[in-house]
């Protein structure tokens, strides 16, 4: 339905093991976080096999400003993560196919340093060191190196590539700044919120979202809130929900100006005893039950909830960008973009903001995937109609309004 925005090459070696790598980077791409939208908005490809004859390098990657075959539109973010083995290294070091198609790659990073990312996965230090590979990308950061843990396990190395790319596409010395929001404890209401905390900021401090805020990151007299809107475009909120949460005057705020200005959200769902009632403005957003064991607080978990902001940061992204590509295409008829499933909260912030009710049918909504039930859908009709928007709601996703031919 439009143009491509971003496609994710795997180039590894066949002498290198990594299969189950290519193959776990290409699932999650494909996976439940990026499915929901607009076809052509993250494609995954493996390079590896021999394009001429076996042993050889494999087929060149379609960079911006190359002619693609069959007169194909050439992505807008083209990313590349090369697999640096012994055996890649062996290959590059030798005038021939492999170095050409790696120092092709380096070039275009170069020349289109906007459009196009390098992100190597290290499986040998040695690959890079003294190696003619490691002259060609060694420079650049590898994924799932934040700390010595990640570097051993593979750990982080989703959430570092999909940071990587949301900044690649948002422009130099943009970062994904977190803003964490909490009650604050007094005595035992909240049993462990001081631990958890400490575990999350711990946590934060293992990756590379580096800019994070909270109540004690702020300068005496700075509105938490009014930070909250100066970094929506860059911003995600992690909501740790413990028992008080949902009822405390500051933290509904907080989650309120985050739905309204389209910060991607993330609950850690903490609760101990449970709440006594929940809150409206607390739903419609991803969720990680964080446990607590004889140690504490699960690090995994916790892991867990970057992971998953992070994917949703970079999914917000990707939707602006096909946001910004569909302005040519008035046919689609869509009146709000909506960067989550709408609510009766965002769907009078978005009318207060500036948007507009359909002059003649319903008002077209779309949002990514997965579709609201029809009872959801129900209620945002109704109040529609009462709010005279037209003749109704026609709330779509990208699967539902492809299947009307559109």
């Amino acid at each position: 339905m439009l143009p491509p925005v971003l496609e994710i090459y795997v180039l590894w070696h066949p002498g290198d093991v990594n299969a189950d790598l290519a193959e776990a980077i290409v699932d999650h791409f494909h996976g439940t976080a990026y499915t929901g939208l607009i076809g052509g908005a993250v494609e995954v490809y493996v390079r590896s096999a021999g394009w001429t004859e076996s042993g050889g390098a494999p087929r060149p990657i379609p960079f911006p400003g190359d002619r693609a075959p069959g007169g194909v539109t050439t992505a807008e973010l083209v990313v590349v993560v090369p697999v640096a083995g012994l055996e890649l290294a062996k290959a590059v070091n030798r005038p021939g196919p492999w170095q050409d198609h790696v120092r092709q790659l380096a070039v275009a990073q170069h020349d289109h340093a906007d459009r196009v990312g390098i992100f190597p996965v290290v499986l040998d230090q040695r690959a890079l060191t003294g190696t003619e590979l490691g002259n060609l990308i060694g420079r650049h950061q590898a994924i799932g190196a934040s700390s010595r843990h990640h570097a051993a396990s593979g750990e982080g190395r989703f959430r570092d590539l999909a940071q990587g790319i949301a900044q690649l596409a948002q422009g130099p010395d943009t970062r994904v700044a977190v803003f964490l929001s909490h009650t604050k404890w007094a005595g035992t209401e909240e049993r462990g919120l001081a631990q958890l905390i400490s575990e999350v900021r711990r946590a934060l401090g293992e990756t590379r979202l580096a800019a994070f805020f909270d109540a004690h990151d702020l300068q005496p007299g700075e509105d938490w809130v009014e930070a909250l809107r100066q970094h929506a475009g860059r911003g995600a909120l992690l909501a740790l929900r413990t028992d008080l949460y949902s009822s405390r005057e500051w933290c509904q705020r907080e989650m309120l100006i985050a739905k309204t200005v389209g910060v991607p959200v993330v609950i850690l769902d903490a609760l101990g005893d449970g709440e006594e009632r929940g809150s409206f403005l607390m739903d419609h957003v991803p969720r990680i039950p964080v446990r607590r064991d004889a140690e504490g607080w699960s690090r995994s978990d916790v892991h867990r909830g970057l992971d998953l902001l992070t994917d949703e940061y970079l999914k917000r992204v990707l939707w602006e960008r096909q946001k910004q590509l569909a302005q040519g295409r008035p046919e689609l008829g869509v009146h709000w973009w909506a960067p989550h499933a709408p609510e009766p909260v965002t769907l009078t912030a978005w009318l207060g903001s500036g948007g507009q009710a359909a002059t003649s049918g319903p008002l077209r909504i779309l949002h990514p995937d997965p579709p609201l039930g029809i009872e959801e859908h129900n209620v945002l009709d109704a109040l529609a109609r009462r709010m005279r928007l037209g003749e109704g709601l026609d709330v779509l996703t990208p699967r539902q309004l492809a299947a009307r031919g559109a």
